[in-house]
């Protein structure tokens, strides 16, 4: 929680300060694109408001983030997704309004420019979304267990090391490599007294830790019935 509120007090702090800078300092080569214009064209622009929206876009987006900010103290299950879903949506889409303040021989362009690609990010993160949430299977055979899935592998049952039902999840710091929002996290993650751990879990009552060949694994069912199920066969 700690380093999550902190990427986001990062990233409201950057908007901020390049807002600022583009704003009222009237540092408008911060915007993409703009230093490489000609000098005609940065007067039209300057004229139509352009770079001046583009500095107020970062903003309020900085300012709808930091409003938003104090749902990381709730107990709201889906802050982080709530928290970067407005800042995507109001930085892309405000993208796309700007467009009527470009020139105009390159007004159309930019606006077809920045629909196809809110588009595409979108597709992305709902594919990725998707996937994510799909869930992992735990199969276990007399040599070998496998998890099934996005990050899924297959292991020798012979090598494990230690088996274990957890109540509670160790603190999870920091994400290497993986999918990770409020109620689900796969892939490599950072994990406090065991370090660098491959997880396949959601939240829930409890969690099976796993030690195989010097790999740390956290798995868990789609309820505390499944976990405890899965747990009695590893450890059979």
């Amino acid at each position: 929680m700690v380093v999550l509120i902190g990427i986001q007090l990062f990233v409201i702090a950057l908007f901020t300060l390049l807002g600022w800078a583009i704003r009222y300092k009237k540092v408008y080569e911060l915007i993409s694109g703009y230093a490489a214009r000609s000098e005609e064209e940065k007067e039209e622009l300057i004229r139509n408001g352009y770079p001046q929206k583009n500095g107020s876009l970062l903003l309020l987006t900085a300012l709808g983030m930091l409003l938003l900010l104090p749902l990381a103290l709730t107990h709201f299950r889906f802050t982080m997704e709530v928290q970067f879903g407005f800042m995507l949506i109001f930085l892309m889409g405000g993208m796309i309004y700007l467009s009527k303040y470009e020139v105009p021989r390159k007004r159309r362009r930019s606006y077809w420019i920045s629909s196809i690609l809110m588009a595409a990010v979108f597709a992305l993160i709902g594919g990725i979304t998707f996937i994510g949430y799909q869930k992992n299977e735990l199969i276990v055979s007399k040599d070998s267990f496998q998890i099934t899935g996005m990050y899924g592998d297959k292991w020798d049952k012979g090598k494990i090391e230690t088996v274990e039902l957890l109540d509670e999840m160790p603190e999870v710091t920091w994400k290497i490599n993986g999918f990770g929002l409020s109620k689900k996290a796969k892939g490599v993650f950072k994990v406090k007294d065991y370090g660098r751990s491959l997880l396949f879990i959601k939240k829930e009552s409890s969690y099976i830790y796993v030690k195989v060949k010097n790999q740390h694994l956290f798995i868990n069912g789609g309820s505390p019935e499944e976990t405890r199920l899965w747990y009695e066969e590893l450890a059979d």
